[in-house]
C-alpha cells in the first residue's frame, strides 16, 4: 500500500469514526436541537420507572452529608436515586427547626454550591441516562438557605407599592438562589387574604387582586430575567392556585366556598397575570374551592390554565396534597387512586415524593392512567431542564457563590425595600420624626432587640451580625449623642415572666419611649411541625403567633403586651409604637390613646436600620396597608372592594375598619388638582386618559402613592363599591407640582356578566383618585357608549 492510499484509508476511517459517533450521540444531549425533539428523543429512550422518577420532587436536605468543610452526597441521595429515578430536589439548602439544620449543620453559600455540584454529579454519573435534577427553593422574601439576604415578607414588599423595587429585589433573591446550584425559586405567593386569622397572611400581597397581580408579574419578571440559561435567573412558582387565602373560619388549609364570578374576578386574576409575564410553574393549594380539592380539579389545571390562559408550564402539587386526596378529602379510597386523580386533572408533579412514585407506577398499571397523560406531564418537567440549559452545565461556581451571595449591595437593597414597607399609621400633633438631640431614650418590648422575631416565617437562620433589631438600629442612629436604654418588659405570649415595672420606670427618666410590640412568625427547636413543615400548635409556650399553622380566633395582642404599653403611656412620657407583626392586630386602644404608630410588618435583616431612618427623619414613610384593619374578628371579613350594598353598623360598632386598605401616612402633606377624564372609544377596546396636578404642600420631600379607582354605576351583575385599578409611588421635593396621566383600557372596566362573559357594558363610572381607598380626593364620572367584549 503506497502512502496516498494509506492516507485515503485513515481518512475514511476517520469519517467513518466521526458517523458512527454522531449516529451514537443522543439527540437530547444535542444542544443545538430544538427542545421539542431533544425532549421527544428522551422521552422515547425513558422507561415508565424513570418517567415517574422525573414527577417526583423528594425533600433534599437530607440529601447531603456536611464534613467540616467537605459536602458529599448522602447514601439516602443514593437509594433514592437508585430506587426512584428521581428527577427533582425541594428545599436542599433550606435551614430551620424543621429541617434541623442550624447555623453549625447547614451550608454557608460556598458549601452550598458545593453540595449541589455533588449531587448533580452524583445522578448525571450514576443514572442511565444521566438527566440532571432540577433544585426547587422557597425564596418568598429572600433565598430560604443561611447567608443570604433577607427582605420583607411579602405583606411588607406590597405595602411599598413599587413593583420595580420589588422586581429588583426578586432578581437579586434569584442571583443568590442560583449561584448555590437552585433552579426553582418557589414564589410569588398570590393568594388574595381576606382572613387575617389565618396564619400566613404575611406571605400575602394583600387583599386587593390588582395590586397582587402587580406584584407577582414583578416578582416574575425578575426571578426570570429574559433568559433561563443566564446562570442567575430562576424558574419562578406561582403559589397557592387558588382562593387559599380565605379559608373558612381562618383554618389553613381550610375550604372556601365562592361563586365562579368571584373566583374569576377576584381570586383568578393575580395568577392569569403572572402566567401571562411567562412563569413557568404553578403549584396548587391545599383547600378545596366548591368541594373540588385544588390538586384534583380538572377545570381549574385544564380548562382554566392551560385551555384559557395558554399556560404551558408544568404544574405542581404543595406538600402531601396529592395523598391528602386520599387522607383528608377524602375524595380518593387508595393513594394509587389518588395519584390517578390528580394526574388525570392535569397536576404534573409531585411535591414531596410520596403522592406518585410507587403509588402512581401501581395506577399505572392498574389502566388508571394513559402513557400520554404521563409523557404529557414528564416532557414539561424536562422542557425546564432544557430550558434552563442543564445538560449542559448542570454547575456553578463555589467562588462566586462564596463572593455575591448576601454582599452588602444586597443588604443595601434590603435596607430600601424595608424603608420603603413602612407604615405610618398615626402621628399626633406631629410626634414624629423625632429631634436627634434627645438625651434619654426608652426602648421596650419583646420586639425591640429579637433578630429572629423581625425576620418572618420561612427565613433560614441568620448569623447576629447581619440582623440590625430596633434597638440596634436606633443606637446607630443617634450614636454617643444619647443614651438609649433597653427592658425587654414582657414577652410575646408567655406570661411566666415580665419586667413591665422596671419597663415603667425606664419610661420616666426618658424624654421618648419606643415601645415594639407584635407578633412572631420565629420558628424554634422547641415547635413540633406537621409532615407539610407547617407547625402544630401545643401547650408548649412559645413566641411563634403567626407563621404558617399558627391560626388564630382573636387579633388581640398576645400576653402581656398590651399591658405594658398602658402602663408605659400612663407614665406621661411620649409613646411611639412600633409594630413588627405578620398580620394585623387589634390596635383599638393604641389608636385612641398612643400619639404615633408605625407598622413595619416583618422588615427583615435592615429592619431596623430601616425603623430608625423612619423614626428620625431621614427617610419619609410613605408604605400603605395593603389589607385592611379591623376593630374587631366580628366584622370579618371587612375589606374595601366588598359587593354593593354597603354593609351597616353593628349594635357595638360602625362597620368600617380601624385602618383602610391604601391608609398611609406621610410627614408632608399632598393636594390633588384639575382631574381630566377623556374617553376614546374603538372598534374593539376603547382608552380612558386620566390626567390630574399633584403638590407637595408640605414642609418635607417625600413619596406620595396614588390610587385610582373605579365604579360601575350601574350593571347587569352586582359589583364592588370600588376597584382599585392603577397606582403610582411618586416622589415630590417641597413645593412641587407634577402632572401625573394615567391611560386605563377596557379590561380595567369589565366585568364578568351573568352569562359569565368578560365584558365592557355600556353606561356611567365613576373613577376616583386619592391617598387610599376611604380618602379620595378628585372624582368625575365618564361614559361608555357601546358595549366591548373582552
Amino acid at each position: 500500500m503506497n502512502l496516498k492510499n494509506g492516507l485515503l484509508l485513515l481518512l475514511s476511517i476517520f469519517i467513518a469514526c466521526s458517523a458512527f459517533s454522531q449516529v451514537q450521540t443522543p439527540l437530547y444531549k444535542n444542544a443545538n436541537t430544538p427542545i421539542t425533539s431533544r425532549v421527544n428523543d428522551l422521552l422515547s429512550r425513558m422507561t415508565i420507572e424513570e418517567k415517574v422518577g422525573q414527577l417526583s420532587a423528594l425533600l433534599g436536605w437530607d440529601m447531603y452529608l456536611k464534613k467540616g468543610n467537605q459536602v458529599e452526597v448522602s447514601d439516602l441521595f443514593k437509594k433514592s436515586v437508585a430506587e426512584q429515578q428521581i428527577g427533582m430536589l425541594w428545599a436542599t439548602l433550606r435551614a430551620d427547626p424543621w429541617t434541623k439544620k442550624t447555623l453549625k449543620t447547614g451550608l454557608n453559600p460556598e458549601l452550598a454550591a458545593n453540595a449541589t455540584n455533588e449531587l448533580q454529579r452524583y445522578i448525571i454519573k450514576n443514572t442511565r441516562l444521566g438527566i440532571p435534577l432540577l433544585l426547587a427553593e422557597e425564596c418568598p422574601h429572600g433565598h430560604m438557605a443561611i447567608g443570604t439576604t433577607v427582605f420583607p415578607t411579602a405583606i411588607g414588599q406590597a405595602s411599598t407599592w413599587d413593583p420595580d423595587l420589588i422586581e429588583q429585589m426578586a432578581s437579586t433573591i434569584a442571583v443568590e438562589a442560583r449561584l448555590q446550584g437552585a433552579h426553582i425559586g418557589y414564589g410569588p405567593v398570590l393568594d388574595l387574604a381576606r382572613e387575617p386569622r389565618w396564619s400566613r397572611m404575611e406571605e400575602t400581597y394583600g387583599e386587593d387582586p390588582y395590586l397582587n397581580a402587580e406584584m407577582g408579574k414583578a416578582m416574575v419578571k425578575g426571578f426570570q430575567g429574559n433568559n433561563l440559561k443566564s446562570g442567575i435567573n430562576l424558574a419562578s412558582t406561582l403559589k397557592h392556585f387558588v382562593a387559599y387565602g380565605n379559608p373558612d373560619g381562618g383554618h389553613n388549609g381550610g375550604s372556601i366556598s365562592v361563586g365562579q364570578r368571584e373566583l374569576f374576578e377576584s381570586y383568578l386574576p393575580p395568577f392569569e397575570e403572572a402566567v401571562k409575564a411567562g412563569a413557568w410553574s404553578v403549584m396548587t393549594a391545599y383547600n378545596s374551592v366548591d368541594g373540588i380539592p385544588c390538586s384534583a380539579n380538572p377545570f381549574l389545571l385544564k380548562t382554566v390554565l392551560r385551555e384559557n390562559w395558554k399556560f404551558n408550564g408544568f404544574t405542581v402539587s404543595d406538600l402531601g396534597s396529592i395523598s391528602g386526596l386520599y387522607n383528608n378529602h377524602n375524595v380518593a379510597a387508595s393513594k394509587e387512586d389518588a395519584a390517578a386523580l390528580a394526574i388525570n386533572s392535569g397536576l404534573d408533579q409531585d411535591l414531596g415524593g410520596y403522592g406518585y412514585g410507587a403509588q402512581l407506577l401501581k395506577a399505572i398499571e392498574q389502566g388508571k392512567v394513559s402513557q400520554k397523560t404521563l409523557d404529557s406531564a414528564v416532557a414539561r418537567v424536562l422542557w425546564l431542564k432544557f430550558e434552563m440549559g442543564l445538560f449542559e452545565q448542570p454547575y456553578v461556581d463555589p467562588n462566586k457563590a462564596a463572593k455575591l451571595v448576601g454582599s452588602a449591595q444586597n443588604t443595601q437593597l434590603a435596607n430600601q425595600v424595608a424603608k420603603e414597607s413602612i407604615i405610618l399609621l398615626k402621628n399626633e400633633n406631629h410626634l414624629l420624626p423625632l429631634q436627634k438631640n434627645l438625651k434619654r431614650i426608652a426602648v421596650i418590648g419583646p420586639n425591640a432587640n429579637n433578630s429572629y422575631n423581625q425576620l418572618g416565617d420561612y427565613t433560614a437562620p441568620q448569623q447576629e451580625d447581619r440582623v440590625v433589631t430596633v434597638l440596634e438600629g436606633i443606637r446607630n442612629k443617634v450614636g454617643k449623642n444619647a443614651e438609649v436604654t433597653y427592658v425587654k418588659g414582657c414577652n410575646i405570649r408567655d406570661t411566666t415572666e415580665q419586667s413591665i415595672a422596671e419597663a415603667v420606670e425606664l419610661a420616666k427618666k426618658s424624654e421618648v419611649a419606643i415601645v415594639v410590640l407584635g407578633g412572631s412568625s420565629a420558628r424554634d427547636f422547641k415547635t413540633e411541625y406537621q409532615n407539610t413543615g407547617a407547625a402544630i400548635v401545643s401547650d408548649k409556650i412559645s413566641d411563634m403567633e403567626s407563621g404558617e399553622g399558627f391560626d388564630r380566633a382573636t387579633l388581640d395582642l398576645m400576653g402581656y403586651q398590651l399591658k405594658l404599653l398602658q402602663e408605659v403611656v400612663k407614665t406621661g412620657t411620649p409613646v411611639i409604637l412600633v409594630l413588627i407583626e405578620g398580620r394585623p392586630l387589634n390596635l383599638n386602644w393604641p389608636a385612641t390613646n398612643v400619639p404615633a404608630i408605625i407598622n413595619a410588618w416583618y422588615p427583615g435583616q435592615e429592619g431596623g436600620n430601616a425603623i430608625a431612618d423612619v423614626l428620625f427623619g431621614d427617610f419619609n414613610p410613605a408604605g400603605r396597608l395593603t389589607v385592611s384593619v379591623p376593630k374587631s374578628v366580628g366584622q370579618l371579613p371587612v375589606y374595601y372592594n366588598h359587593k354593593q350594598p354597603s354593609p351597616h353598623g353593628y349594635v357595638e360598632m360602625d362597620e368600617k375598619p380601624l385602618y383602610s386598605f391604601g391608609y398611609g401616612l406621610s410627614y408632608t402633606s399632598f393636594d390633588y388638582r384639575d382631574l381630566e377624564i377623556k374617553v376614546s372609544e374603538e372598534e374593539r377596546d376603547l382608552k380612558v386618559a386620566v390626567e390630574f396636578k399633584l403638590v407637595n404642600t408640605g414642609k418635607f420631600d417625600g413619596d406620595e402613592v396614588i390610587q385610582i379607582y373605579i365604579k360601575d354605576n350601574v350593571s347587569s351583575v352586582v359589583t364592588a363599591v370600588k376597584q382599585l385599578k392603577r397606582f403610582k409611588r411618586v416622589n415630590l421635593k417641597v413645593g412641587e407640582a407634577k402632572i401625573v396621566k394615567f391611560s386605563l383600557t377596557a379590561d380595567d372596566l369589565a366585568i364578568f356578566d351573568n352569562q359569565l362573559r368578560k365584558v365592557v357594558e355600556p353606561g356611567q363610572f365613576t373613577l376616583m383618585v386619592g391617598a387610599s381607598s376611604d380618602d379620595i380626593r378628585v372624582q368625575g364620572m365618564f361614559n361608555v357608549s357601546k358595549e366591548v367584549l373582552r
